[in-house]
């Protein structure tokens, strides 16, 4: 396949490294902070196991949230069906489709959570780890969708493809604001 010029983006190991590696190296340092924080709230999380068996949902799927709407807003590009504009009624469509998502999957992460709990006698109550779940992710949903938004536009306006840039950036990003916000929601409500 040719590409022609001025696409976005070339499919060249050359240009992909070129773009990639230092992107990675940056992304490697700032996903260390995730884990000094997890590893900082090694206390609350023994005395609420509970909240350590929802560590990897509530950091997977924010990431996961913003590689969706990433994904959506790289392909309209390529497709040429979208500017940057914030009348675009399919970007806000696409938005709420990820926050209504995100509502969906972390009540039902609290409700699994809450269930598990039950089972082994480790019980937090299903309002509390609802608080925390949907104050949590929620928040991070939100951020998902702001640096979807920023990484897709960002690398287009810079001439690099989208697809190569936006799904390192989001993840990694979400990931660490993610349990930062989970841990520090958690210690609120429960005056840890």
């Amino acid at each position: 396949m040719v590409i022609p010029s001025g696409s976005l983006g070339s499919w060249e190991t050359k240009s992909i490294v070129t773009n990639m590696f230092p992107l990675l190296v940056v992304l490697c340092i700032i996903v260390l902070w995730a884990g000094i924080t997890l590893e900082d709230a090694e206390e609350l999380l023994e005395m609420y196991g509970l909240l350590a068996v929802m560590v990897p949902t509530m950091v997977d799927m924010g990431g996961n949230l913003g590689a969706i709407l990433s994904s959506r807003l790289s392909t309209r590009f390529h497709l040429g069906t979208t500017e940057i504009d914030l009348k675009d009624r399919v970007l806000w469509a696409n938005i709420a489709a990820v926050l209504a998502l995100a509502a969906t999957i972390f009540t039902a992460l609290a409700i699994g959570a809450w269930a598990i709990g039950q089972v082994i006698g480790a019980p937090l109550g299903l309002s509390t780890l609802l608080v925390i779940s949907l104050t949590s992710g929620m928040a991070v949903a939100v951020i998902a969708i702001i640096f979807s938004i920023l990484a897709t536009y960002g690398s287009y306006k810079l001439g690099v493809d989208p697809d190569d840039t936006t799904i390192p950036i989001v993840t990694n990003v979400v990931d660490v604001c993610g349990m930062v916000i989970f841990i520090g929601v958690s210690s609120l409500v429960l005056g840890f």
